[in-house]
């Protein structure tokens, strides 16, 4: 890779000196720039493509739109950018340098400040929400649920549309801007990465080797890493090994895996404005669920709350636990004597790839009391367009986390296909009644039956129909 940015330089040197030889005039200058660099905001697999982007992803060539250059002075204006932690550049590596570099000269060009500001996670959304709904935002940019966004807030004329502004693949993540983030056709949300919201099977090496088990990453090299084979490896893995007439080697901490079958059987519950309980690929995770649940696959619950998973996994005596990227440190602290591995969850009948997902997404936006706009997503858009050192988005996090270079690649191979479950974004619907039933091993067909007019119902609600 960094051979080929080579060549790309020393051939730029050579027409450069050609056209200083014998060239005449200067090159026309039209309204859009492109330049043949690598991206840095990795693609969808199953989407369609963007204004710049190529059949290339993950650090092939290809040509990025730029805005042109902008000429405007902010009068000292301080920008506020708002979000649940603490925004400011940590120049922790060359790209943040870079970014924090390009900062600095923005500021000076264009007279402005920037403020970044943190605001408790429980209370952040009462306070964003109330602060639009008065039209007095507390930040120029603020940091946004997808599920209390779209549509609610969106419908209500509160956020600028800005799809229009972020067409730079390497400052903007267009999944963010033109499919997560939209309402009726325009986008409301921008981002520049999406690596950290990787989820999938955290495994215990250590415990896997004691067991005589398949390794976990074979599966994943045979492309057999499926539900039916996580089943199999979980029941395998439930074991008395000291012969007393009780287990004490588990299979699976969690007992609830509704959002793991969504995302990896690329559905959902909802769509936008419907209820999908019986679409086929629904139906399919719906059942993968009910089978976990009526043939006891996971360690059974001993009555604690939502942490206790996590906290069976930590134990050691457990082989998996689905969870996300952000915990794999934490777990690593926690348990020093165990090599920990991570796989993709694995893929559903309808998936032909591995999926992550996010089951509260959520991106910047600007507030529509917020002048120019453009402005704005202009600014964003060049501290966040650097020529990275690195060869893919995440690189750094993901060198820094993960043990072995197949965990690693692992991530790499779910973090493009990213699902945002919808049905977070209507507060009537009785989602835990739903896969409380479902866990309980209610038939499918009994539960959707049930609930898909409640369903609809709630959604109808926030949609106005």
């Amino acid at each position: 890779m960094r051979v080929r940015k080579l060549l790309v330089l020393l051939l730029g040197l050579v027409l450069l000196l050609a056209a200083c030889s014998g060239g005449s005039g200067n090159p026309s200058s039209g309204t859009q720039e492109t330049v043949e660099s690598e991206t840095n905001s990795g693609t969808e697999n199953e989407t369609s493509k963007e204004p710049g982007e190529t059949e290339n992803s993950g650090g092939e060539e290809e040509e990025v739109y730029r805005t042109p250059d902008m000429d405007f002075d902010l009068g000292g204006k301080t920008i506020k950018v708002v979000s649940w932690w603490d925004m400011t550049n940590q120049e922790r590596n060359p790209d943040e340098i870079a970014k924090k570099k390009n900062l600095d000269a923005l500021m000076e060009k264009h007279n402005f400040k920037i403020e970044y500001i943190a605001i408790d996670f429980g209370e952040y959304q009462e306070k964003v929400t109330a602060s639009l709904l008065a039209g007095e935002p507390i930040g120029d940019i603020v940091r946004l649920g997808k599920n209390y966004t779209i549509p609610a807030l969106v419908k209500q004329d509160l956020l600028w549309p800005i799809d229009e502004y972020t067409k730079n693949v390497r400052a903007f993540d267009q999944l963010a801007s033109n499919q997560i983030f939209t309402y009726e056709g325009r986008g409301y949300g921008f981002s520049e990465t999406r690596g950290n919201t990787v989820q999938g099977i955290f495994y215990n090496r250590t415990l896997m080797n004691q067991l005589g088990l398949k390794p976990l990453q074979d599966y994943v090299n045979e492309d057999q890493w499926n539900w039916d084979t996580f089943i199999q490896v979980a029941k395998d893995s439930n074991k008395d090994t000291n012969n007393d007439g009780k287990l004490d080697t588990w299979g699976l901490a969690n007992s609830s895996l509704i959002e793991h079958a969504l995302y990896s059987n690329n559905t959902g519950l909802t769509k936008e404005n419907k209820q999908t309980l019986e679409d086929p690929a629904t139906l399919e995770a719906l059942n993968f669920v009910s089978r976990l649940a009526t043939e006891k696959i996971a360690r059974p619950t001993e009555g604690g709350d939502w942490r206790e998973p996590s906290q069976f996994f930590r134990q050691g005596n457990t082989l998996m636990y689905a969870g996300a990227l952000y915990e794999l440190g934490g777990i690593k602290t926690d348990m020093p004597d165990f090599d920990i591995g991570f796989v993709p969850f694995p893929k559903g009948p309808n998936a032909t790839t591995y999926h992550t997902l996010e089951g509260a997404y959520q991106a910047l936006a600007i507030p529509k009391s917020v002048e120019n706009p453009e402005q704005l997503l202009y600014i964003w858009e060049k501290i966040n367009d650097i020529d990275s050192i690195y060869e893919y988005p995440d690189q750094a996090d993901y060198e820094t986390v993960f043990s072995t270079e197949d965990d690693l690649n692992n991530a790499r191979l779910a973090a493009p296909n990213l699902i945002v479950l919808e049905h977070g974004s209507f507060p009537k619907l009785p989602y835990w009644e739903f896969v409380g039933e479902l866990n309980e091993g209610i038939s499918v067909s009994t539960v959707v039956e049930k609930y898909k007019s409640t369903f609809q119902a709630a959604i109808d609600e926030v949609y106005g129909k």
